[in-house]
């Protein structure tokens, strides 16, 4: 029998440090740190094409909309905007690969990958109805990225590094709930 050797893959990144140190700088909450990230990740995608996985260009995209927030050079409603397409891109994106031939609830889908409903009901509201407050859109931006980070960042890193005591996620789900109530209120801009 002749031995089969492993398949290699080919990625864009030149290892797994320069991927750790990807992630770390997008995740840090410093926007000089998380500017030369999503340069790397910039690099990346000129690399890999549509090849890249979906989750990291949602989170960089959702970064992009941090770092733009934090330099204070975007207007209110600009910066609305700039959450508002990347919010909506990755709902749609991310949701996209579940759905079928026959068209599924983006809804369903959301509770299939654990994506809180609100956020669904947020980019509704961004697709179709009036821009909601800045401060939602930044809420939802941070339970995004809190998700993908959970749900793929660290998965990549083969460990959990979010686990989180139950009173967090008690916490987590009362945020949830408050956010819901303000999505089904009168309170949009």
């Amino acid at each position: 029998r002749r031995r089969l050797k492993p398949l290699r893959t080919v990625v864009a990144w030149r290892g797994r440090a320069e991927w750790d140190q990807v992630m770390v700088g997008l995740y840090c909450g410093d926007s000089r740190l998380q500017q030369d990230a999503l340069d790397r990740v910039s690099a990346w995608k000129s690399r890999y094409g549509p090849k890249m996985p979906l989750a990291v260009d949602c989170t960089a995209e959702l970064i992009r909309c941090k770092v733009l927030d934090s330099s204070g050079r975007l207007k209110s409603h600009e910066l609305i905007l700039s959450y508002g397409l990347a919010l909506v891109r990755f709902v749609n994106l991310i949701t996209e690969r579940k759905q079928k031939m026959v068209s599924i609830p983006l809804r369903q889908l959301a509770r299939e990958v654990d994506i809180p409903i609100w956020v669904v009901d947020l980019r509704h509201e961004l697709t179709h109805g009036k821009l909601p407050r800045l401060a939602l859109c930044r809420k939802g931006c941070d339970v995004v990225l809190d998700w993908l980070r959970k749900m793929y960042w660290s998965r990549q890193l083969g460990n959990n590094l979010c686990e989180e005591s139950e009173d967090e996620d008690e916490e987590e789900e009362q945020e949830e709930v408050e956010a819901n109530a303000e999505l089904d209120s009168d309170g949009w801009e």
